[in-house]
């Protein structure tokens, strides 16, 4: 579970995150909407203990993730916006350095490796220095370091940018099935029209507020229109034209 209670933070004068509060239960695949400097990161920074609220608490499984980041950190699997990768390591020595890091023993280590290399399909560049590696390789290399240790919670910041249409597929049907496992999944993007295939809820995070915490369902209700993808509805809603706060759907 993940749960954001009263959180602020700031940038200076700037505030990046006001007042967020949310809750995302076990097994729902939860869909983080927004434009450009609407706070998305910010919250997942929060999230995964790499940022301080200023105020408010951010919590993974009961956990304070600013006050026991390890703890917090050892039930999730992160996967950034921005890939960061040892260069000089081959894919394999990078998983091997994440299954210690996560406290994993040597067999584990190297039966998840195998799983994850048949998962994301990596046998053929794995023992290769990740310098060499394409995007799209290096992409799902970063699901795969997430995943080793079979963490309670997802939490991924753009989970599409650089993948084939293939990989895109099996990312599509993983983040499904990690969440009908029983896994918690957090995914930030700017591709609608992923979320609208496969997000449970959704959550149009605008100027560090939530503008809508729904279902698809549920915001095509608000708007008063029933038949919109969700692309038109999120236009409607973040270009000047907010649900009145009384008509706001709240955590």
């Amino acid at each position: 579970m993940i749960e954001f209670d009263l959180v602020i933070r700031r940038y200076g004068r700037t505030v990046a995150v006001n007042g967020l509060s949310l809750t995302i239960p076990q097994g729902e695949l939860f869909a983080l909407l927004g434009p450009n400097g609407a706070g998305k990161t910010t919250a997942i920074r929060m999230l995964v203990g790499l940022l301080q609220p200023d105020s408010g608490q951010v919590r993974v499984c009961g956990i304070d993730s600013s006050r026991k980041p390890r703890e917090a950190s050892r039930l999730m699997g992160y996967v950034p916006d921005e890939q960061y990768l040892y260069e000089k390591l081959s894919g394999r020595e990078i998983l091997e350095f994440a299954g210690e890091m996560h406290g994993m023993d040597r067999t584990t280590t190297r039966e998840h490796i195998a799983r994850e290399v048949e998962r994301f399909e990596l046998a053929n560049f794995i023992d290769n220095l990740t310098e060499t590696y394409s995007h799209g390789m290096r992409q799902r290399l970063v699901f795969a370091i997430a995943l080793l240790h079979d963490p309670k919670v997802l939490v991924v910041d753009e989970p599409m940018v650089g993948l084939d249409p293939r990989s895109a597929r099996v990312v599509k049907d993983l983040l499904r099935a990690e969440a009908a496992a029983g896994k918690t999944v957090l995914m930030s993007t700017h591709t609608l029209a992923l979320a609208e295939e496969i997000a449970d809820r959704i959550g149009i995070l605008n100027h560090g507020q939530l503008d809508f915490l729904g279902t698809l369902t549920e915001l095509r209700k608000e708007l008063s229109s029933p038949h919109q993808a969700l692309e038109h509805l999120f236009l409607e809603l973040t270009n000047g034209h907010p649900l009145p706060a009384a008509e706001k759907l709240s955590s």
